[in-house]
């Protein structure tokens, strides 16, 4: 009934709204929003309070006002901002733009970074200076690892960290370490880590089924299928420093036995990542240079996992089987899995110069280039898979231009403005392809793969697209307690690979396309069109004026041009579907349409008490998104639904804790065309603390769902995590469509840390 309650309440103070954003960054501190703009920053003492209740990078983005993530694997969700998630945000660390090299992004460029490694984390919503990137629509997320210091003076620095963490759900298990020595021009630094998890559990039953594929292999009707993973990081990095010049080389080596995926058909089941960088940062009479190339590979294996089916073909019991019974020889009757390989290399350079025009205004100029290839095969197995190599991208090749300038100007004492224009040159080709069969056979299947093939490779794969971005932002102090931003910017971006390239219509291949886990398949689009974004997004702000209560109003409206949404597809007569089906997996083609965004964020913070207990404070923060294809009338997919967070912080010597209840309504605006499943409304509360047991020790502990609700998260996708996941439909008595993925129930936890 309290649930329902918040709900109503929030449905009677929200209202949808019209716009945000802005250049300077602001710096969240004790897990409150300072002011500085309309850009969110995770200032490193905030990352080091968060990073043990959080085993993700992309996790963080929860304490961010209006931010929330799309659930994948459990070390690769995406960050989700107003509605726009994945590539339509401009994702660098440490500089580097990095691109997932997997049907499914289970490689996401953020799950290289574990939140132990981070000195800092900046959000740009909505709309991103030109001069921090371009090829997105929806923001810029910027991560900067922890560097190797250089000391301040002739007396050498050296020091370190080790920590360790304990997750009951799950029986996560997560280590890492650093250490670091620096003199006044010479610094180095290493630091690794390794966490592991098996299957979460949700916080009560999600189904009534407990086989997984795999004969003698049962989950219980609460476990969360295909959620186990284990990841190794490591990183060494150098600095060389002399006067006013500073040259930064770093190398990094990232190793995922496995991780298991709860909303796609296949499991990652080997990953490796490897990366280089150097970067020169200098100051100049005339102002400042900066400069960076970076370098990476990464070879990426999918197949069934420990909770999936295995076996398949008519002599492993056919589809309709429940579990897959192991069979001999490989061949039409009998497959072994589906092994599936993607390999990639990015390269990059950036350069940028700042120059001070005046003591009121300054220009920024630079200009960038990045390249990136790409090769996804699948071996044959068997069955369906069977006898050559189907080749889903071959030398798929995704290259970037740009160049920017940027000025700055102070216009008065209560006004500053920021004007940016970019211009950026995609070109992207693939060489042509083939199916598993690559002469025509008996099954429907193999005549839809040569008749698909065939046409790609007699088109015209070769694709150049121009982008403009033109940023105006503004920022006023209208008195000492009021403030204001205003940006107003159109933005563009590309489609990727994995937009323009899968080719093939037969089910089973399109359903190893997607990368927003709605347990659909997808076809690629050659002639898709950049997306165009229209956005106007602002900031009200009223600070009292003893720096204590504050309020934040944050509109935003973001009109889209050539938006890359989907139709169902009728492989058949290679048309869309005349009927779209309803309650049901589907496969869908990409195609440009036009969409709208709109909504706002409310944040509310302050002291509340100093007394005997010691110091008490409050924050709460709403959001409310809406996302509509103004084409079709249909909602966009991946929209969160309005939600509110209350927190209530407590801090007396060395003590610190957090009570936080967070709300969500019900997902009742789902898109029709993926048909999108629902989700009810929920509130759940968290409970998390800290002690300092000496200057070099603290511990850390806390309660996630601390009542252990049973729930799902609006953005959590479609439950395909165990069983028979190739086939579609799946096996009788088993929902085809329409389990979500739960969220997890209780979990307790515990972390220790040590610097020395």
């Amino acid at each position: 009934m309290r649930r329902h309650l918040i709900i109503t309440f929030l449905a009677a103070v929200s209202l949808p709204a019209a716009a945000q954003q802005t250049l300077p960054a602001i710096t969240v501190t004790d897990k409150a929003i300072e002011d500085g703009g309309n850009a969110l920053a995770l200032t490193p003492e905030t990352i080091r309070s968060l990073r043990a209740r959080y085993q993700t990078t992309a996790a963080l983005f929860r304490e961010l006002p209006g931010g929330s993530i799309l659930a994948g694997g459990a070390l690769s969700p995406l960050p989700v901002v107003r509605g726009l998630a994945d590539e339509r945000l401009r994702v660098t660390i440490d500089g580097a733009d990095l691109t997932a090299t997997c049907p499914n992004h289970m490689n996401t460029p953020l799950s290289y970074i574990a939140p132990t490694s981070i000195e800092q984390l900046t959000l740009y919503p909505s709309v991103t200076p030109v001069s921090v990137g371009g090829d997105a629509i929806g923001g810029a997320v910027v991560v900067e690892r922890r560097k190797a210091p250089f000391a301040s003076d002739s007396t050498p620095v050296r020091g370190g960290e080790a920590g360790a963490t304990y997750r009951s759900n799950g029986n996560g298990k997560a280590a890492d370490f650093a250490a670091w020595y620096g003199t006044e021009t010479f610094a180095a630094q290493y630091q690794g880590s390794f966490a592991e998890s098996d299957n979460l559990r949700a916080g009560g039953p999600f189904k009534n089924y407990r086989f997984t594929g795999r004969l003698g292999h049962t989950l219980d009707t609460d476990a969360i299928g295909s959620t186990a993973y284990q990841v190794r990081n490591h990183a060494v990095d150098f600095g060389w420093k002399s006067g006013e010049h500073e040259v930064r080389a770093e190398v990094g080596l990232q190793q995922q036995p496995y991780q298991l995926y709860p909303n796609q058909r296949m499991d990652l089941l080997d990953n490796e990542e490897k990366r280089a960088a150097l970067t020169y940062r200098g100051r100049f009479a005339w102002g400042e240079l900066e400069a960076r190339l970076y370098h990476e590979t990464v070879d990426h294996f999918m197949d069934f996992g420990a909770d999936k089916r295995y076996w398949y073909g008519m002599a492993s019991g056919g589809p309709t089987a429940f579990d897959g019974s192991p069979c001999a020889p490989l061949g039409p009757t009998c497959a072994a899995g589906m092994p599936m390989y993607a390999s990639s290399t990015t390269d990059g350079a950036k350069i940028k110069a700042t120059v001070a025009l005046d003591d009121a205004s300054l220009v920024r100029v630079g200009g960038e280039w990045n390249r990136y290839t790409l090769d996804d095969w699948w071996p044959p197995s068997g069955g369906g898979m069977w006898p050559d190599t189907f080749w889903n991208i071959r030398n798929g090749v995704r290259e970037r231009t740009a160049l920017f300038t940027e000025w700055e100007r102070a216009l008065s004492p209560t006004w500053h403005t920021t004007l940016g224009v970019r211009v950026e040159r995609v070109t992207t080709d693939a060489d042509p392809v083939h199916g598993y069969a690559n002469s025509d056979g008996t099954a429907p299947s193999f005549t839809y793969q040569l008749r698909d093939s065939t046409a790609f490779n007699t088109s015209d794969r070769s694709r150049s697209d121009t982008l403009w971005n033109l940023v105006w932002s503004n920022s006023w102090q209208l008195s000492p307690e009021w403030s204001a931003v205003l940006d107003l910017a159109h933005q563009s971006r590309a489609p990727s690979l994995y937009e323009r390239y899968p080719w093939s219509t037969w089910q089973m291949a399109a359903l190893m396309n997607n990368f927003v886990g709605d347990g659909n398949g997808y076809i690629g689009n050659l002639d898709l069109k950049p997306e165009q974004a229209y956005t106007a997004a602002a900031r009200l702000a009223w600070q009292a004026s003893d720096q204590g209560w504050r309020i934040e109003w944050r509109p935003y409206l973001t009109v889209i041009e050539d938006y890359i949404d989907a139709v169902q597809w009728d492989a058949t007569a290679n048309a869309p579907r005349a009927t779209p089906v309803t309650n049901r997996f589907t496969v869908l083609k990409y195609v440009n349409q036009r969409a709208k965004l709109y909504g706002h964020e409310l944040t509310l913070r302050g002291p509340l008490a100093r007394n005997g207990w010691g110091a008490w404070a409050f924050a709460a923060t709403l959001a409310c998104s809406r996302g509509s294809n103004t084409e079709t009338g249909d909602n966009l997919y991946g929209v969160m639904p309005r939600n509110v967070k209350l927190s209530l912080n407590h801090t007396r010597g060395s003590w610190q804790q957090r009570f936080i209840v967070e709300a969500v309504e019900r997902k009742s605006r789902t898109n029709r065309m993926r048909n999108e499943i629902p989700t009810a409304g929920y509130a759940l509360l968290h409970w998390e603390g800290s002690l300092t047991l000496s200057n070099a020790v603290t511990w850390h502990f806390g309660i996630d769902n601390v009542f252990d609700r049973s729930y799902a998260h609006p953005l959590g996708g479609a439950y395909v995590g165990q069983g028979t996941t190739m086939t579609n439909p799946t096996p009788p008595n088993v929902p085809q469509w329409g389990t979500p993925v739960p969220g997890p129930g209780r979990t307790l936890w515990t972390s220790l840390r040590v610097r020395f």
